[in-house]
Formats: structure tokens, C-alpha cells, sequence
């Protein structure tokens, strides 16, 4: 098994899993929030939003490398 191939499914799988795990976090605590401050609703769903996207942005990154490296465009 080539070792470039090894490197990108273990991207590709830690990209998924980061997103996962980042998301869960991120409405987890939106919706502990909510419960706490009813009347903050609008104001974190903008912030939280915005967070999603910060947090969708390092998986999405990692999963784009890991394609790259699992099909030999770099590091092969």
C-alpha cells in the first residue's frame, strides 16, 4: 500500500470527523443559549452562522488536501 494513499484517507477521515465533532459542539451550545436567553435567539443565530462557517472551513480544507494527496497531485 502506497503511503500517499494511507495519508489522504486519514485526512479525508479526520476532516469528517473535526466537522462532526465542531458541529455538535457549535449547536449544542447555541441551543444552551436559546434555553438560557430566549429573547438573544436572533442575535446567536447570526453569531452562530457565522461559526459554522469557520468551523466547516478547516474539514472542507483538510478533505480538499487529502483528495489531492489520495490521487497523487502532490506529495507522490
Amino acid at each position: 500500500m502506497d503511503l500517499a494513499v494511507l495519508a489522504g484517507g486519514i485526512m479525508i477521515a479526520f476532516g469528517a470527523l473535526a466537522a462532526g465533532i465542531g458541529n455538535g459542539i457549535l449547536f449544542s451550545r447555541y441551543l444552551e443559549g436559546i434555553a438560557r436567553q430566549p429573547e438573544a435567539r436572533g442575535t446567536l443565530f447570526g453569531q452562530g452562522m457565522i461559526t459554522l462557517g469557520l468551523v466547516e472551513a478547516l474539514p472542507i480544507i483538510s478533505i480538499a488536501f487529502g483528495l489531492l494527496v489520495l490521487f497523487g497531485i502532490i506529495g507522490g
